[in-house]
């Protein structure tokens, strides 16, 4: 249980699949129209009328304020996020809005949940050719299906700051742990190898 919280540990996990510099940029673009559009489909469903309600505040044609299961969704990420790394999590917030006011707004639309299913479709299916021609490696998500999905946008987001400086020690210390994580992987693949090509003698 200790481990979920382990910032470190967490962000070594998904980061050893995201090593490959164009794995990570596909990612950079499918990694949020992935978290916005799952919000889309959040903000579809039915509220229950014996939780709270409130009623949807249009601010603009695009933002709308609303308590729904996009918002739910949106804020335990990020209450998740603000325990693994307090202030890279408060620099998410601005995301963090942008995603659940707009999921709102576009989830009312007529053609709202059909273009999000198709965003959230091309999203994946570049998210697996990535790893597949790219990375050479499986998705973080078949080992752990949730936490993959739950660490992937917090993942960019430190990524995108580490490039403009944030947090150079943070960043170092990743960096070296994610390194020893892929260099063990790679002992471990040719060490398989070296044990079928036994085998097949």
């Amino acid at each position: 249980m200790s481990k979920l919280f382990d910032v470190e540990h967490q962000l070594t996990f998904y980061g050893q699949n995201h090593v490959a510099k164009v794995n990570f940029l596909i990612h950079v673009f499918g990694v949020p129209l992935l978290f916005w559009s799952g919000a889309v489909f959040a903000a579809s469903f039915p509220w229950p009328q014996s939780f709270p309600q409130m009623t949807p505040v249009e601010l603009t044609p695009y933002f709308t304020v609303a308590l729904n299961w996009a918002t739910l969704l949106v804020s335990s990420f990020w209450l998740y996020y603000l325990t693994l790394e307090p202030a890279s999590a408060l620099l998410f917030i601005p995301q963090a809005l942008i995603t659940f006011l707009t999921a709102e707004s576009y989830a009312s639309k007529p053609d709202g949940l059909r273009n999000a299913g198709i965003v959230h479709v091309i999203s994946w299916i570049a998210q697996f050719i990535g790893h597949g021609v790219f990375e050479g490696r499986k998705p973080a998500l078949v080992d752990n299906l949730l936490g993959a999905v739950v660490l992937a946008p917090f993942f960019v987001h430190l990524e995108l700051l580490f490039a403009l400086g944030w947090k150079p020690e943070f960043h170092r210390k990743m960096k070296n742990s994610i390194g020893r994580a892929v260099t063990q992987f790679r002992k471990e693949q040719a060490e398989k190898k070296r044990t079928q090509a036994k085998k097949d003698l």
